[in-house]
């Protein structure tokens, strides 16, 4: 993704299912899509992709639609499907567990190299083929598996600790699994997922319609 171009985060959390859908349509053959089409498929407002689509420039032709192929070339490059990156767990209970389980088995390009955990022998083991040490270690191994993002499933009173050392080695983001809200600096991108609090709303959600 080009630098200039400021994309807002709920954009941004969109272009992976974009592509993953626009993979479906080209698995299906089909040559052209439309923003209803899109829309239908995802059950997202189409006056949303179009405005999604919009701070790329013209992605597609009025009265045409969208290229099938050009869209998923282009969101390929922007998402950067064709690099690599490697990313640290720092945590491993039982959610740390079920991601090195999963590992992003179906992004290619995303993969978890390293794990770091308490309970780890100070020698390090594996889990799931993947190397797991101590956090006295976090700075020497995110370097040596070449780790740019990390993935936080620690307590809450360790997480902004962990997050500071992460930021002083140079990480580029952190996925924030803890119920804590991180300082971090501008340079560091930053995600939060609350389980807990998405399924009280989902609850409140499913109560409310009942009423």
């Amino acid at each position: 993704m080009k630098p200039e171009i400021k994309i807002p985060q709920a954009t941004a959390k969109r272009l992976p299912l974009y592509y993953r859908f626009l993979q479906n349509f080209a698995n299906e053959g089909k040559k052209r899509v439309s923003s209803q089409e899109l829309s239908e498929a995802m059950k997202i407002d189409s006056a949303t992709i179009r405005r999604d689509f919009s701070y790329f420039g013209a992605l597609g032709k009025k009265g045409y639609g969208y290229d099938v192929n050009y869209l998923l070339e282009f969101f390929r490059r922007t998402l950067n499907q064709d690099e690599a990156t490697n990313v640290a767990l720092i945590g491993v209970g039982n959610l740390g567990n079920a991601l090195l389980k999963y590992n992003f088995h179906k992004n290619q390009n995303t993969k978890i190299v390293v794990a770091f955990d308490t309970k780890a022998p100070d020698e390090g083991t594996t889990i799931n083929d993947i190397p797991v040490f101590r956090p006295e270690r976090l700075e020497e191994k995110f370097k040596e598996y070449q780790a740019e993002l990390a993935i936080l499933t620690v307590s809450a009173r360790s997480a902004q600790d962990v997050t500071d050392r992460l930021v002083a080695m140079g990480a580029k983001g952190i996925l924030n699994f803890t119920p804590v809200r991180l300082s971090v600096p501008d340079s560091m991108k930053l995600m939060n997922i609350d389980l807990s609090l998405e399924l009280q709303a989902l609850i409140y959600l499913i109560r409310n319609n009942q009423e």
